[in-house]
């Protein structure tokens, strides 16, 4: 039971990798867990937006439009429609780091935008209402991945050129001797030649046993689906949007399929850091937390239908950890997606395909670097 690479953590970068190399004919297996697609980690929700005028930085960009292009390439072997453009707002002060980098992201890589004033946007939307001196930033070809149909479809397509899935299976000893990696779960032992760890908030269980810890934080979140008036919120009349508010960084999509409005927080003045086993299921606190904001600025008055949780995995930047592992070149890392990695799933899952077979990456990842961290410099 020898394979090429294995790849624990079959979520959302590590089907996406596990696909590209058994598309290129490599003897893949994948363990997790679960059974992605699943509501224990970080993907499920059923929705993601992908946006390409980039708030959290500009330096996104070029690694966003790579991720287009991987999309549109699965949607269509797979035949599944996984990206609705339902164009996204992008709603703040002109003045803040997140709406200027959209803009600057929009300017330099000359990426569609229309510019709104407050008035334009309550008036477009009727659904919306911004304050004075608010502005948003609308972009025409960005929108929505289907997130749990996604991983479907890399899952399907790595079984059609041959990769293994293992799911509901733990680890419980992993070592690399001589350059081999031995990897023990309750089920059975595996070796291969490569590692690719893309586990999410179990990243660090598994790399305590290749002495390395790094610095992620598993955080809980929610989010939450409220009764939409369709024709107001339908997703041909309403976008996705994100929306940095006095209130706090929320985002949300409109009614896909008759499923209602979806909201959720980015940030958050509390942040509980917990387990991957103590998640809290959705409460009245964060009930009232989501439908304070809609109070605030929707006009439609809704209820909610019902809440969820899920996972961010922070770093302490906030930006991502994409490399190999400072003593092991055959041990790629994908981790720390901080609550804006879905969207990238698919070029970072080619990037470790690249990585890990000793290849160049085809797109710049020096800035998710794990000796960024002073205290993990090789």
């Amino acid at each position: 039971m020898h394979y090429d690479t294995i790849i624990i953590g079959a979520g959302s970068m590590g089907m996406a990798a596990g696909y590209y190399l058994a598309k290129e004919g490599k003897k893949v297996l994948l363990i997790d867990a679960n059974r992605p697609p699943h509501q224990k980690g970080s993907h499920h929700g059923e929705t993601r937006i992908i946006r390409y005028a980039y708030g959290e930085g500009h330096a996104y960009v070029p690694l966003l439009l790579k991720a287009k292009q991987l999309w549109e390439e699965v949607e269509k072997e797979s035949e599944m429609e996984l990206f609705l453009q339902t164009g996204v707002l992008n709603i703040g002060s002109e003045t803040s780091f997140f709406m200027k980098e959209v803009k600057t992201s929009a300017e330099k890589y000359q990426l569609p935008l229309d510019v709104y004033t407050h008035e334009t946007v309550n008036t477009k939307w009727s659904a919306l209402h911004l304050d004075e001196g608010m502005v948003a930033y609308h972009e025409p070809t960005s929108g929505v991945l289907k997130c749990e149909d996604c991983i479907e479809a890399y899952r399907r397509l790595s079984l059609s050129y041959g990769a293994k899935i293992v799911t509901d299976s733990v680890i419980t000893d992993l070592s690399i001797i001589e350059g081999i990696v031995n990897i023990a779960t309750q089920d059975g032992h595996y070796s291969g030649d490569s590692l690719i760890v893309s586990a999410g908030a179990g990243t660090n269980s598994i790399l305590s046993y290749l002495g390395l810890q790094l610095p992620l934080n598993p955080i809980r979140k929610t989010f939450a689906w409220y009764e939409a008036q369709e024709d107001v919120y339908e997703a041909k009349q309403f976008p996705a949007f994100t929306f940095e508010s006095p209130l706090g960084h929320y985002y949300g999509f409109p009614s896909i399929d008759g499923s209602g409005l979806k909201l959720g927080r980015h940030d958050g003045a509390v942040q509980r850091i917990v387990s991957k086993q103590e998640v809290q299921p959705f409460n009245e606190d964060d009930e009232k937390e989501l439908t304070t904001f809609l109070g605030r600025y929707f006009t439609e008055k809704t209820n909610v239908q019902f809440g969820k949780t899920c996972m961010y995995t922070m770093t302490p930047d906030e930006h991502f950890i994409i490399d190999q592992h400072p003593q092991y070149e055959n041990v790629a890392i994908a981790a720390g997606f901080s609550g804006h990695g879905f969207k990238f799933s698919s070029v970072v899952g080619h990037v470790l395909s690249e990585l890990i077979r000793g290849k160049t990456s085809s797109v710049d990842i020096s800035p998710f670097t794990i000796e960024r961290f002073a205290e993990l410099k090789r």
